[in-house]
């Protein structure tokens, strides 16, 4: 009787050396065990002294490593880390581990790819980094025009149709096609990546109580139903628009195994406010699982090994999960 070979482990990138990402994947090693094969991708220089760890070729060569023990593939940086400081020579190594780690994970040597934070501004003044973010960077190494932000814990996962734009530019980035492109995004990845075979969306409106006729505003009625008309009409299954401030109450969320807001906070409040430490940021539309802890650098506690754990831990579960849906 022959046995499937282990899954391939998800790699996790190192982040910025001097946030809290290289200490923060020894105590997710140390909680999760062997629940969920990851492998560190990184200088080990970097990580906390006195951390257990063994470095390896590659991927593979975790298997069978103590669940106590990171296990490290090695990538060499040209300067120490100094905790909540970052270093502009270690701008560039920032951005190689995580093009490295896309082609591991493209290439199937890894399942999935678990990010830890990055400083825009550090690798911008470092390394003249390109992009607006981490997300833009892997949809550029993807060559993939569109992607989508998720943020997922436990009692919901919520997409926003407009991110990191000011509150007074979203009425006119808000279209019709921007709108539809992130609903038929958001129900491709419920049903590929979250095993959802018929996935039920609940989609914001964008003014108080969703325009209330146009009262309150027209957005509803010229842009969102007609996008939403169109997509039931293919079969989707959608709720909306509803008014954002009866969305998110405990009884309202088994209703939907999604919500698509329409601006940052509209998405980002309720999940905060239902499940700070454990949210995790996921990328929807890469042809590779990508997810990520749903916190920053956390430059002023970093080396402290004060930085809590459960974010990271839980874009671990979540990227190990959703590769195996993918299988």
């Amino acid at each position: 009787m022959s046995t499937a070979a282990p899954r391939p482990p998800v790699i996790v990138t190192c982040g910025e050396p001097a946030g809290v990402g290289p200490e923060l994947a020894p105590r997710a090693r140390a909680q999760l065990g062997a629940e969920v094969p990851f492998v560190w991708l990184g200088d080990p220089a970097h990580l906390p002294k006195g951390t257990a760890l063994r470095e390896i070729a590659a991927p593979e060569d975790a298997q069978g490593i103590a669940p106590g023990i990171l296990p490290v593939l090695p990538h060499a940086f040209p300067a120490p880390a100094t905790p909540g400081t970052p270093t502009p020579e270690n701008a560039q190594s920032v951005i190689d581990v995580i093009a490295r780690a896309v082609d591991l994970v493209r290439s199937g040597a890894a399942s999935a790819l678990c990010t830890a934070p990055i400083n825009k501004k550090a690798l911008q003044d470092g390394a003249g980094f390109a992009y607006p973010g981490h997300t833009e960077f892997l949809a550029a190494l993807a060559g993939v025009p569109r992607v989508v932000m998720m943020l997922a814990c436990d009692a919901l996962r919520v997409v926003p149709t407009t991110i990191h734009i000011p509150l007074r530019d979203v009425p006119s980035a808000l279209t019709a096609e921007l709108l539809e492109q992130t609903i038929r995004i958001t129900h491709a990845a419920l049903q590929r990546d979250f095993g959802i075979p018929a996935p039920r969306l609940a989609v914001a409106g964008l003014n108080p109580h969703a325009g209330e006729g146009g009262a309150m505003g027209r957005e509803e009625i010229e842009r969102i139903t007609p996008v939403l008309d169109a997509l039931r009409a293919e079969g989707m299954t959608l709720a909306g628009p509803l008014s954002a401030d009866t969305m998110f109450h405990a009884e309202a969320l088994p209703r939907y195994d999604a919500a698509i807001a329409m601006y940052h906070d509209q998405a980002l409040i309720p999940i905060k406010t239902l499940d700070f430490a454990q949210g995790v940021n996921v990328t929807l539309g890469l042809p590779f699982v990508r997810t990520s802890p749903d916190h920053g650098t956390a430059f002023d506690i970093a080396g402290r090994g004060i930085a809590d754990p459960r974010s990271t831990i839980a874009a671990l579960r979540l990227a190990a999960r959703m590769a195996e849906a993918r299988a």
